[in-house]
């Protein structure tokens, strides 16, 4: 079932306006009264989202937490200069309290007299339909939501007997946002967010080993049945397992292959950070001035999608009212977009691609990710691993680092194994991927048919928000791994 965008925005108006005693006239007031000393642009940002969080260990409920946070955020936006005020009250007072604060900070504009500017706000057309309108619980009780976690319990300890710890936590989160400003945009989303991890330890003769899974996206919990609870249950365990007969990494120059879903935060840190619209106005980006050129081998496309139903990533509008969108940042190795907000692309004369997103109202909306991934290839997967004499397979990474002006990265891969003769053998541990991304990506030589996105938080100038990330299962040649070999 559809729902039309303006139907996202009467239950907007309904939570954030009606419910505070305001209306579309008293965000007009505010709006114009932000332009009151001239600016390019501004805007009011009102927000109230609820969390329900629960965890689980060791058999036993270790915390449960419910808290709402409201409140109301105004920006002007002068050439690259960003005046911002925030309240955590939504009230006719708030807004006045919040655009005169902005006002006061602005560095410069024009005189109140000189600019006279009155807004009018009308609603957007059309926005991404990613998702409906629902709550992300979906009804569901406190003894539902915690027989859920005590199901993920029971199935771990059941793999193995090796399975000694098991943690398990459930996020369900509700958010109700609503955007004007002074360029007549007027939107309101209702977006649902699930999240369930899982993490588990296994010991034998001595030795240690950790694997985690998680799961999730804009949708009921009820549609995160038994078979997805399982595939947490396998991936977690697995990896641990795994971990428990694992023998050092070989180091040096060798080929590599990633296997699918979540290696692909690799892309998301190492490429997509650095095809931010900000960091290109800003020239820190590596790729700055490559628009046009190759900077993969030939089949890599690489887009940003924040129309993929039910994603945790997807966005009906980002948080400046800007429909959700897919744009195609790498075609076939070429270089083609970039990913921008508002003011990103006003400074840059480039389109605006729905990617302005914040933690709150409380944080300034900045050019983000949503969910980005490698298109997938014509190969199967195991004809990339045994197209492969002496290398490593990939499986799932955990933590890595880059840096956006240099584009060098490195990554850890949480579960690893040797190929040998085009055959996986051995599991290794303390494998550690090393590079530059826009080298890297010209060293994919073969591109799997099994794209699958994984889930994820995205952090930048301290902010943090929920992304999906994705890739097929590739081949990448000439790739440095570090390991305990070394």
């Amino acid at each position: 079932m559809s729902f039309p965008s303006v139907d996202r925005l009467a239950r907007a108006q309904d939570t954030l306006l009606v419910a505070n005693d305001l209306d579309t006239a008293k965000l007009q007031d505010g709006l114009s009264s932000l332009w009151a000393r001239g600016g390019d642009y501004g805007d009011l940002y009102l927000e109230m989202t609820t969390r329900d969080t629960w965890s689980l260990e060791r058999g036993k409920v270790t915390r449960a937490a419910f808290a709402i946070s409201q409140g109301i955020g105004a920006r002007i936006v002068t050439g690259d200069k960003t005046a911002f005020a925030y309240s955590s009250d939504i009230s006719g007072k708030a807004i006045d309290a919040v655009t005169a604060a902005a006002r006061a900070m602005q560095s410069h504009g024009q005189d109140a007299a000189e600019s006279g500017r009155g807004v009018r706000i009308e609603a957007i057309g059309q926005d991404a339909q990613a998702y409906g309108i629902m709550h992300a619980a979906g009804g569901m009780d406190t003894i539902e939501k915690v027989a859920i976690l005590r199901t993920l319990d029971d199935l771990a300890r059941a793999v193995d007997p090796r399975i000694t710890e098991v943690n398990a936590q459930l996020a369900v989160e509700d958010s109700t946002i609503l955007v004007g400003a002074t360029d007549g945009t007027l939107a309101g989303d209702i977006r649902p967010q699930i999240r369930i991890s899982l993490s588990v330890v296994a010991e034998s003769n001595a030795k240690r080993a950790s694997g985690s899974a998680g799961g999730g996206g804009r949708f009921m919990l009820a549609e995160f049945g038994s078979d997805r609870l399982q595939k947490l249950v396998e991936k977690a365990t697995s990896v641990a397992l795994t971990n428990l007969e694992a023998i050092p990494s070989p180091a040096g120059e060798m080929t590599v292959v990633l296997g699918n879903g979540f290696p692909g935060v690799l892309l998301h840190e190492a490429v997509g950070h650095g095809l931010e619209g900000d960091f290109h106005r800003r020239q820190e980006s590596v790729f700055n001035g490559m628009i046009g050129q190759r900077i993969a081998a030939p089949g890599v496309t690489v887009v940003d999608d924040a129309t993929v139903p039910g994603a945790r990533g997807s966005l009906n509008i980002d948080d400046e009212g800007v429909a959700g969108q897919r744009t195609v940042l790498i075609e076939d190795g070429y270089l083609v977009g970039l990913m921008q907000d508002k003011i990103s692309a006003r400074i840059m004369n480039d389109k605006m691609t729905g990617n302005g997103r914040r933690q709150s109202y409380a944080d300034l909306p900045m050019t983000r990710m949503t969910n980005t991934f490698l298109e997938s290839g014509p190969y199967d997967p195991a004809e990339i691993i045994a197209s492969v004499k002496n290398g490593i397979y990939a499986v799932e990474f955990s933590g890595g680092t880059v840096d956006i002006t240099s584009g060098q990265f490195n990554f850890s891969a949480e579960k690893a194994f040797l190929i040998e003769d085009g055959k996986v053998t051995a599991p290794i541990e303390g494998a550690t991927l090393i590079g530059v991304g826009n080298e890297a990506l010209k060293h994919i030589s073969m591109i799997g048919n099994d794209l699958e996105l994984g889930i994820g938080f995205c952090g930048k100038n301290g902010q943090t928000v929920p992304v999906s990330v994705g890739q097929p299962t590739i081949r990448m040649d000439h790739v440095v791994v570090g390991g305990a070999g070394a």
